[in-house]
C-alpha cells in the first residue's frame, strides 16, 4: 500500500464540515497577521497633527517621528516648511535632549502682518540629538511648532528627512495623489475656511448690530406691558366699586 503523503493535520474520518471550518479558521489568522504587519508598516511613516486647519488661523502642528529600522538610531529630523506660502510667525518647542536650529530666506514677496511687513521667513527647522537623545529602535518622538496664520489655500505640504546614526537618510516627500498612498509620503495638512459670520448668529450668538436693532424693540414692549397692566389695575378697582355702589342696603 503506498505511504500516506497528505499533510492535513485532520483526521481522515473527520467531517467535511469540521475541516472546512479548520481550514477556514487558518486563513483568517493568515489574513489578520498580514493586516497586522501591514498596518505596523503604514503607520510607521512621518506624520503631522493636526491633519486639518483653518486659514487665516494660528495652530501648533506635532510632527511624529518613528524609528523604523531594527538596529540603528535616528540622530537628527529636518521639516521643510512651503516657501510658496510661507508663514510669517513660527515658534519652536523645545525637546530635551535636541538641539533646533531655524533656517531663515529671504521673501520675493514680503507678508504683511499686524506688526508690519515680513521680509524673511523659516524654511527649515532642524532637530539634532544629543548623546542619548536619539530615537531608539521601537521608539518615536514628537517635535512641536506653532504656527500661523495659515495661508488660504487647500492644503500644505511639510517634506521631512530623517537620518540614521550609520548615515543613512529618508526622504519623507512623497506627495500624496488621493489614490495609493505613495511609499515615503510627506506629512500634510489640509486646510478649510472660516465659517461665516452668519452661523454665529444662526448658532443663537447675537451680534452687535443684532442687539442695537432690538434695543428700540425691547423698550416699546416693555412700556407697552406697563400700560396693560396699569390698565388691568384700573379696571380691577372699577369693577369693584361699581360693586359697592350697586349692592341694596
Amino acid at each position: 500500500m503506498p505511504a500516506n503523503t497528505s499533510t492535513s493535520t485532520v483526521p481522515e474520518g473527520a467531517p467535511a464540515v469540521t475541516r472546512f471550518a479548520r481550514r477556514t479558521a487558518l486563513v483568517a489568522l493568515g489574513a489578520a497577521a498580514v493586516t497586522a504587519l501591514w498596518t505596523g508598516v503604514a503607520s510607521a511613516h512621518v506624520t503631522v497633527n493636526p491633519s486639518t486647519a483653518v486659514q487665516g488661523g494660528f495652530t501648533k502642528l506635532t510632527f511624529r517621528v518613528p524609528n523604523e529600522t531594527e538596529k540603528t538610531n535616528t540622530t537628527k529630523v529636518e521639516v521643510a516648511l512651503p516657501m510658496d506660502s510661507p508663514l510669517g510667525s513660527v515658534s519652536v518647542k523645545p525637546v530635551p535632549g535636541w538641539t533646533t536650529t531655524v533656517t531663515n530666506a529671504k521673501l520675493d514677496k514680503p507678508i504683511k502682518t499686524d506688526d508690519g511687513e515680513v521680509t524673511e521667513a523659516p524654511s527649515r527647522i532642524t532637530w539634532t540629538a544629543e548623546g542619548d537623545a536619539a530615537i531608539k529602535p521601537g521608539e518615536f518622538q514628537e517635535f512641536d511648532l506653532s504656527v500661523g496664520p495659515m495661508p488660504e489655500k487647500d492644503s500644505m505640504v511639510f517634506k521631512a528627512l530623517q537620518t540614521y546614526s550609520d548615515g543613512s537618510v529618508v526622504r519623507w516627500i512623497d506627495i500624496p495623489n488621493g489614490k495609493d498612498e505613495p511609499e515615503h509620503p510627506a506629512p500634510t495638512v489640509a486646510l478649510t475656511k472660516k465659517a461665516a459670520t452668519a452661523t454665529t448668529a444662526a448658532n443663537g450668538t447675537a451680534t452687535a448690530s443684532d442687539k442695537d436693532s432690538n434695543g428700540p424693540a425691547t423698550g416699546l414692549a416693555i412700556a407697552a406691558l406697563v400700560i396693560a397692566l396699569a390698565g388691568l389695575a384700573l379696571g380691577v378697582v372699577a369693577f369693584v366699586r361699581t360693586r359697592k355702589t350697586t349692592t341694596p342696603a
